[in-house]
C-alpha cells in the first residue's frame, strides 16, 4: 500500500514538473560554479645561477 502511495506521489510530482516546465520554470536550480584554485610559485629571492656561461664569439 505504501509503495502505491509513493508511486502516485512520484507520478503527480512528474506531472507538476512537466506542467511547470512549459512555462519556463526549472525545479532543479543549477549549482554554483566551483571556484578554480591556481597554485603559483613565488619567485626566489636570489637570482638563479646559470649552469652554462656563453663565451663571446670571434666571428662577429
Amino acid at each position: 500500500m505504501q509503495a502505491l502511495i509513493d508511486l502516485i506521489a512520484g507520478f503527480i510530482a512528474l506531472l507538476a514538473a512537466a506542467a511547470l516546465s512549459q512555462f519556463g520554470v526549472d525545479l532543479h536550480r543549477p549549482s554554483a560554479p566551483e571556484r578554480e584554485v591556481h597554485r603559483v610559485v613565488d619567485c626566489p629571492q636570489a637570482p638563479a645561477q646559470s649552469s652554462t656561461i656563453a663565451s663571446p664569439s670571434e666571428h662577429c
